[in-house]
Protein backbone atom coordinates (compact mmCIF):
# COMPACT_ATOMS: atom_id res chain seq x y z
CA UNK A 1 0.00 0.00 0.00
CA UNK A 2 2.32 2.26 1.16
CA UNK A 3 4.33 2.21 -2.60
CA UNK A 4 1.62 2.36 -3.93
CA UNK A 5 0.77 6.22 -2.50
CA UNK A 6 4.34 6.71 -3.00
CA UNK A 7 4.18 6.06 -6.59
CA UNK A 8 1.18 8.63 -6.94
CA UNK A 9 2.81 11.67 -4.76
CA UNK A 10 6.38 10.75 -4.41
CA UNK A 11 8.69 9.61 -2.26
CA UNK A 12 9.97 12.30 -0.47
CA UNK A 13 6.04 12.74 0.61
CA UNK A 14 4.93 10.04 2.11
CA UNK A 15 6.47 9.22 5.96
CA UNK A 16 6.81 5.44 7.30
CA UNK A 17 5.59 5.39 10.83
CA UNK A 18 5.17 9.08 11.88
CA UNK A 19 4.89 9.82 15.17
CA UNK A 20 2.17 12.40 15.31
CA UNK A 21 3.09 14.34 18.23
CA UNK A 22 5.05 16.72 15.83
CA UNK A 23 1.74 17.34 13.99
CA UNK A 24 -0.68 18.25 17.22
CA UNK A 25 -0.67 21.50 19.33
CA UNK A 26 -0.30 19.43 22.63
CA UNK A 27 2.75 17.35 21.39
CA UNK A 28 1.63 13.60 22.02
CA UNK A 29 0.48 11.20 19.79
CA UNK A 30 2.19 7.86 18.72
CA UNK A 31 2.55 7.06 15.04
CA UNK A 32 0.56 6.19 11.69
CA UNK A 33 1.17 3.78 9.58
CA UNK A 34 2.72 6.85 6.91
CA UNK A 35 1.69 10.65 6.85
CA UNK A 36 1.34 11.39 3.20
CA UNK A 37 1.93 15.00 2.68
CA UNK A 38 -0.73 16.15 -0.59
CA UNK A 39 -0.09 18.63 -2.59
CA UNK A 40 -3.68 18.71 -5.46
CA UNK A 41 -7.24 18.38 -4.65
CA UNK A 42 -6.36 15.39 -7.89
CA UNK A 43 -3.74 13.66 -5.55
CA UNK A 44 -6.26 13.80 -2.67
CA UNK A 45 -8.88 12.23 -4.87
CA UNK A 46 -6.42 9.65 -6.03
CA UNK A 47 -4.99 8.81 -2.87
CA UNK A 48 -8.82 8.63 -1.00
CA UNK A 49 -10.21 6.44 -3.69
CA UNK A 50 -6.83 4.02 -3.17
CA UNK A 51 -7.08 3.62 0.94
CA UNK A 52 -10.93 3.17 0.50
CA UNK A 53 -10.41 0.39 -1.97
CA UNK A 54 -8.28 -1.33 0.20
CA UNK A 55 -10.39 -0.50 3.30
CA UNK A 56 -7.32 1.54 4.94
CA UNK A 57 -8.51 3.65 7.86
CA UNK A 58 -7.48 7.38 7.43
CA UNK A 59 -8.13 10.90 8.19
CA UNK A 60 -7.22 14.35 7.34
CA UNK A 61 -4.72 16.46 9.50
CA UNK A 62 -4.60 20.54 10.08
CA UNK A 63 -2.89 21.93 12.63
CA UNK A 64 -3.80 19.23 15.39
CA UNK A 65 -4.96 22.17 17.23
CA UNK A 66 -8.02 20.22 18.41
CA UNK A 67 -6.51 16.54 18.31
CA UNK A 68 -5.66 14.36 20.90
CA UNK A 69 -3.79 11.43 19.70
CA UNK A 70 -3.72 8.32 21.87
CA UNK A 71 0.49 7.21 22.34
CA UNK A 72 -0.48 4.30 20.65
CA UNK A 73 -0.70 6.31 17.58
CA UNK A 74 -3.42 5.52 14.70
CA UNK A 75 -3.55 2.53 12.57
CA UNK A 76 -3.96 4.34 9.62
CA UNK A 77 -2.86 6.83 7.25
CA UNK A 78 -2.85 10.46 7.83
CA UNK A 79 -2.93 12.53 5.46
CA UNK A 80 -1.79 16.28 5.39
CA UNK A 81 -2.52 19.27 3.17
CA UNK A 82 0.05 21.09 1.89
CA UNK A 83 0.70 22.74 -1.80
CA UNK A 84 -2.33 24.31 -3.62
CA UNK A 85 -4.17 23.57 -0.11
CA UNK A 86 -1.93 26.70 1.34
CA UNK A 87 -3.20 29.19 -1.50
CA UNK A 88 -5.24 32.53 -0.07
CA UNK A 89 -6.47 35.20 -2.11
CA UNK A 90 -8.46 37.77 -1.97
CA UNK A 91 -11.14 38.80 -4.86
CA UNK A 92 -13.32 42.00 -3.83
CA UNK A 93 -14.94 41.98 -0.59
CA UNK A 94 -13.84 38.02 -0.69
CA UNK A 95 -11.09 35.72 0.69
CA UNK A 96 -10.47 32.72 -0.69
CA UNK A 97 -8.52 30.07 1.22
CA UNK A 98 -7.27 26.40 1.06
CA UNK A 99 -8.49 24.04 3.34
CA UNK A 100 -4.54 23.35 5.06
CA UNK A 101 -4.07 27.41 5.32
CA UNK A 102 -3.10 28.77 8.61
CA UNK A 103 -5.94 30.82 9.70
CA UNK A 104 -4.00 33.65 11.42
CA UNK A 105 -2.35 34.03 7.87
CA UNK A 106 -6.19 34.24 6.76
CA UNK A 107 -6.40 37.27 8.87
CA UNK A 108 -3.12 39.33 8.26
CA UNK A 109 -4.42 39.13 4.38
CA UNK A 110 -7.70 40.44 5.20
CA UNK A 111 -6.35 43.29 6.95
CA UNK A 112 -3.43 44.01 4.17
CA UNK A 113 -6.81 44.20 1.80
CA UNK A 114 -9.19 46.50 4.28
CA UNK A 115 -11.59 43.70 4.69
CA UNK A 116 -13.32 43.14 8.29
CA UNK A 117 -14.86 40.52 9.99
CA UNK A 118 -12.07 37.99 10.87
CA UNK A 119 -10.48 39.89 13.73
CA UNK A 120 -11.95 37.49 16.00
CA UNK A 121 -10.04 34.49 14.56
CA UNK A 122 -6.83 35.94 14.43
CA UNK A 123 -4.70 33.61 16.98
CA UNK A 124 -7.10 30.64 16.67
CA UNK A 125 -4.13 27.95 16.20
CA UNK A 126 -6.01 26.00 13.60
CA UNK A 127 -5.96 25.69 10.00
CA UNK A 128 -8.86 26.72 7.46
CA UNK A 129 -10.50 23.44 7.13
CA UNK A 130 -10.07 22.57 10.89
CA UNK A 131 -11.99 26.14 11.72
CA UNK A 132 -14.72 24.98 9.38
CA UNK A 133 -15.60 21.96 11.04
CA UNK A 134 -15.88 23.08 14.70
CA UNK A 135 -17.58 26.35 13.50
CA UNK A 136 -14.55 27.84 15.51
CA UNK A 137 -15.12 30.94 17.23
CA UNK A 138 -13.91 33.71 19.66
CA UNK A 139 -14.83 37.15 21.56
CA UNK A 140 -18.40 36.58 20.13
CA UNK A 141 -17.88 35.81 16.49
CA UNK A 142 -17.74 32.38 14.55
CA UNK A 143 -17.18 31.03 11.14
CA UNK A 144 -20.63 31.09 10.57
CA UNK A 145 -20.68 34.78 10.76
CA UNK A 146 -18.37 35.28 7.78
CA UNK A 147 -18.07 32.16 5.48
CA UNK A 148 -19.92 32.73 2.11
CA UNK A 149 -19.47 29.11 0.71
CA UNK A 150 -17.43 25.80 1.26
CA UNK A 151 -16.02 23.56 -1.33
CA UNK A 152 -15.70 19.95 -0.24
CA UNK A 153 -14.81 16.48 -1.64
CA UNK A 154 -17.06 13.89 -0.89
CA UNK A 155 -15.66 10.39 -0.49
CA UNK A 156 -17.84 9.09 -3.44
CA UNK A 157 -15.35 11.33 -5.40
CA UNK A 158 -17.69 14.40 -6.00
CA UNK A 159 -16.21 17.94 -5.45
CA UNK A 160 -19.78 19.86 -3.90
CA UNK A 161 -19.76 23.81 -2.79
CA UNK A 162 -21.83 24.54 -0.29
CA UNK A 163 -23.58 27.57 0.75
CA UNK A 164 -23.33 28.75 4.40
CA UNK A 165 -26.65 27.52 5.00
CA UNK A 166 -26.14 24.08 3.73
CA UNK A 167 -23.19 24.13 6.48
CA UNK A 168 -25.79 23.45 9.02
CA UNK A 169 -23.05 25.46 11.33
CA UNK A 170 -24.32 25.69 15.21
CA UNK A 171 -22.04 26.23 18.67
CA UNK A 172 -18.78 24.40 18.07
CA UNK A 173 -21.04 22.12 15.47
CA UNK A 174 -21.42 21.85 11.62
CA UNK A 175 -22.53 19.22 8.78
CA UNK A 176 -18.68 17.98 8.76
CA UNK A 177 -19.45 16.66 12.39
CA UNK A 178 -21.68 13.89 11.04
CA UNK A 179 -21.03 13.99 7.14
CA UNK A 180 -18.37 12.25 5.36
CA UNK A 181 -17.08 15.60 3.37
CA UNK A 182 -13.26 16.80 3.37
CA UNK A 183 -13.23 20.56 3.24
CA UNK A 184 -10.97 21.73 0.00
CA UNK A 185 -11.32 25.76 0.24
CA UNK A 186 -13.65 28.49 2.12
CA UNK A 187 -14.95 31.28 0.68
CA UNK A 188 -14.87 34.57 3.19
CA UNK A 189 -17.56 37.41 3.08
CA UNK A 190 -16.62 40.40 4.66
CA UNK A 191 -16.59 44.05 4.64
CA UNK A 192 -14.51 47.53 3.72
CA UNK A 193 -13.16 48.89 6.84
CA UNK A 194 -10.02 51.00 7.40
CA UNK A 195 -7.12 48.70 8.12
CA UNK A 196 -5.64 50.52 10.77
CA UNK A 197 -9.31 49.75 12.43
CA UNK A 198 -9.17 45.95 11.54
CA UNK A 199 -5.68 45.82 13.01
CA UNK A 200 -6.36 47.70 16.49
CA UNK A 201 -9.00 44.95 16.56
CA UNK A 202 -6.52 42.02 15.77
CA UNK A 203 -4.30 43.21 18.63
CA UNK A 204 -6.85 43.75 21.20
CA UNK A 205 -7.95 40.63 20.51
CA UNK A 206 -4.40 39.14 20.52
CA UNK A 207 -3.62 40.92 23.63
CA UNK A 208 -6.90 39.55 25.46
CA UNK A 209 -5.64 35.92 24.50
CA UNK A 210 -1.98 36.37 25.87
CA UNK A 211 -3.31 38.03 29.26
CA UNK A 212 -5.96 35.17 30.09
CA UNK A 213 -4.75 31.76 28.59
CA UNK A 214 -1.78 29.53 28.94
CA UNK A 215 -0.15 30.22 25.76
CA UNK A 216 3.29 29.50 26.67
CA UNK A 217 2.16 25.61 27.36
CA UNK A 218 1.26 22.89 24.54
CA UNK A 219 -2.37 22.75 24.39
CA UNK A 220 -5.87 22.34 22.30
CA UNK A 221 -7.26 25.54 23.51
CA UNK A 222 -10.42 25.35 25.33
CA UNK A 223 -10.90 21.86 26.31
CA UNK A 224 -14.37 21.40 26.55
CA UNK A 225 -17.64 22.81 25.19
CA UNK A 226 -19.52 26.07 26.85
CA UNK A 227 -21.99 24.81 28.51
CA UNK A 228 -25.88 25.74 28.28
CA UNK A 229 -25.99 29.58 30.39
CA UNK A 230 -22.13 28.74 31.90
CA UNK A 231 -19.17 28.83 31.14
CA UNK A 232 -16.29 25.20 31.31
CA UNK A 233 -14.05 27.38 33.18
CA UNK A 234 -15.62 29.09 35.48
CA UNK A 235 -17.54 25.46 36.72
CA UNK A 236 -13.66 23.92 36.91
CA UNK A 237 -12.81 26.38 38.89
CA UNK A 238 -15.34 26.46 41.49
CA UNK A 239 -15.34 23.13 41.72
CA UNK A 240 -11.96 23.81 43.17
CA UNK A 241 -9.52 21.93 39.97
CA UNK A 242 -7.04 24.34 39.15
CA UNK A 243 -4.02 23.27 39.16
CA UNK A 244 -4.94 19.75 39.16
CA UNK A 245 -2.75 17.06 38.06
CA UNK A 246 -2.33 13.87 36.13
CA UNK A 247 1.32 12.82 35.22
CA UNK A 248 2.27 15.65 33.07
CA UNK A 249 -1.15 17.32 32.19
CA UNK A 250 -2.46 19.56 34.37
CA UNK A 251 -5.78 22.07 34.48
CA UNK A 252 -4.17 25.39 33.98
CA UNK A 253 -4.05 28.07 36.76
CA UNK A 254 -3.80 30.60 34.48
CA UNK A 255 -7.26 29.81 33.08
CA UNK A 256 -9.35 26.42 33.90
CA UNK A 257 -11.08 25.90 31.37
CA UNK A 258 -7.43 24.99 29.39
CA UNK A 259 -5.58 21.36 30.62
CA UNK A 260 -1.67 21.95 29.55
CA UNK A 261 0.78 19.89 28.72
CA UNK A 262 3.08 21.16 31.61
CA UNK A 263 5.79 18.26 32.43
CA UNK A 264 6.13 15.94 29.11
CA UNK A 265 2.65 14.47 29.48
CA UNK A 266 1.32 11.83 27.27
CA UNK A 267 -2.36 11.15 25.65
CA UNK A 268 -3.19 9.15 28.78
CA UNK A 269 -2.35 11.88 30.86
CA UNK A 270 -4.49 14.24 29.51
CA UNK A 271 -7.19 11.61 28.56
CA UNK A 272 -7.29 10.63 32.12
CA UNK A 273 -7.19 14.39 33.48
CA UNK A 274 -9.83 15.09 31.21
CA UNK A 275 -12.50 12.38 32.65
CA UNK A 276 -11.81 13.76 36.14
CA UNK A 277 -13.34 17.21 35.53
CA UNK A 278 -15.78 15.85 33.46
CA UNK A 279 -16.91 13.49 36.76
CA UNK A 280 -16.16 16.26 39.38
CA UNK A 281 -17.94 18.80 37.47
CA UNK A 282 -20.88 16.70 37.06
CA UNK A 283 -20.71 15.89 41.26
CA UNK A 284 -20.71 19.21 42.15
CA UNK A 285 -23.21 21.03 40.08
CA UNK A 286 -25.34 17.90 37.96
CA UNK A 287 -23.77 19.16 34.66
CA UNK A 288 -22.21 17.04 32.53
CA UNK A 289 -19.36 19.29 30.38
CA UNK A 290 -18.42 17.89 26.47
CA UNK A 291 -15.01 17.49 25.30
CA UNK A 292 -14.34 20.14 22.79
CA UNK A 293 -11.06 18.41 22.06
CA UNK A 294 -11.29 15.42 19.44
CA UNK A 295 -10.10 11.88 20.12
CA UNK A 296 -8.25 9.59 17.47
CA UNK A 297 -6.86 6.09 18.21
CA UNK A 298 -7.24 3.61 21.31
CA UNK A 299 -7.55 5.21 24.76
CA UNK A 300 -8.15 2.95 27.93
Amino acid sequence: MIERIKALVGDSQVLINEELNKYTTFKVGGPCKALVLIKTEDLLLKVINLLKENKEAFFVIGNGSNLLISDKGYDGYVLKLEGDFLDIKSEGEEIIAGAGAILSKVCILAKEKGLSGLEFAYGIPGTVGGAIVMNAGAYDGEMSFVVSSVKMLDLDGSIKTFSNSEMEFSYRNSILKHKEYIVLSVTYKLVKKDEKEILDKMNDFLERRREKQPLNFPSAGSTFKRPKDNFAGKLIMEAGLKGKRVGGACVSEKHAGFIVNDEGACAKDISDLMKFVIKEVKNKFDIELEPEVIKIGEFD
